[in-house]
């Protein structure tokens, strides 16, 4: 009986190990670089129709399930090219630590990729077929930042292209299948929600600097240095709050979205940990706060927009 009680805690503690790592294998703390921006567009869509929760749910879950693809092909790439080991940190570890098979996370990354694609179906069937072609080409860029020939993180452009895919294209199309339109405030909107996002590669790159060195990688981070590469991020944060303030100012914009200020802790704590010492686990919070940041200004944003729906 004693046995028995001792295997089924034992089945069940692997269980919950197994969950554990799949978890962390998707990186957790980067998949708000998917939600934010969704709910950024389908909230400024508001003002202009009514808005279809379905097509909110599809899109928010498109976007997330080939956020996670791409984080599958990353850790899958970089372990095929030898960059990740036992001691590499921000990533899922599930093949280096626990001894999960390459050919299993590639295998989940293009399950991923399969959900998505039907999800997108749903989403163009509603609203336009010429989005097949922007979602391809997005799914494209996530399997091509670490895969192919000349991955797109092993060059300056990372952050562009996060940014422009994560930031304003999820925005941007969010905005588009509930309105049928893109017009000129969605894409103001879009733009501090992209430098913030390409602003997490940024702090991911920072921290790695060493690291992408012995791997041969040439990123952002790299070429500029490590010091200049922090500056650099905070006027990243600074720029993305001066740009609402602009919208406020110039574009007639409602000062609820000045709540985004409530969000310049993170920031601040972010730049202070990277101009720190270099322990890993002090840049590891640094890099944290910068995904935070993202957070919790898209969502106060969010706030902005809809209490000055209302007001």
């Amino acid at each position: 009986m004693n046995q028995e009680h001792t295997s089924n805690k034992s089945s069940a503690a692997d269980k919950q190990s197994t969950a554990k790592i799949l978890w962390q294998l998707t990186r957790p703390h980067t998949l708000t670089a998917s939600f934010v921006p969704v709910l950024i567009g389908t909230v400024l869509a508001m003002f202009y129709t009514n808005v279809d929760v379905w097509l909110f749910l599809a899109m928010l879950f498109a976007c997330l399930w080939i956020q996670i693809a791409t984080n599958l092909f990353n850790e899958y790439y970089d372990f095929k090219r030898g960059l990740d080991t036992e001691e590499s940190v921000g990533i899922g570890g599930a093949i280096v630590r626990h001894g999960m098979k390459p050919k299993t996370v590639l295998q989940l990354a293009l399950v991923f990729y399969a959900l998505a694609l039907m999800l997108g179906v749903y989403i163009c069937a509603s609203s336009s077929w010429w989005l097949a072609l922007v979602g391809l080409g997005g799914m494209a860029v996530g399997y091509l930042y670490t895969g192919g020939p000349l991955p797109i993180a092993y060059t300056p452009f990372g952050e562009l292209f996060s940014g422009l895919c994560m930031g304003s294209f999820f925005i941007l199309i969010s905005f588009f299948i509930q309105t049928g339109v893109v017009n000129t405030d969605s894409i103001l909107i879009s733009i501090p929600i992209a430098i913030l996002v390409g602003a997490i590669n940024l702090s991911n790159n920072i921290r790695d600097i060493e690291e992408d060195k012995k791997g041969g990688r040439k990123t952002l981070a790299i070429l500029m240095g490590h010091e200049k590469a922090v500056y650099f991020l905070g006027f990243l944060f600074a720029f993305s709050y001066l740009w609402v303030v602009g919208l406020v100012v110039f574009n007639d914009v409602s000062p609820w979205l000045f709540l985004i200020f409530l969000s310049v802790p993170k920031p601040v704590q972010a730049i202070k940990g990277f101009l720190g010492d270099q322990a890993p686990k002090r840049t590891g919070l640094a890099m944290k706060a910068t995904a935070q940041t993202n957070t919790f200004f898209g969502f106060l944003l969010s706030v902005g927009l809809f209490i000055s729906y209302f007001w």
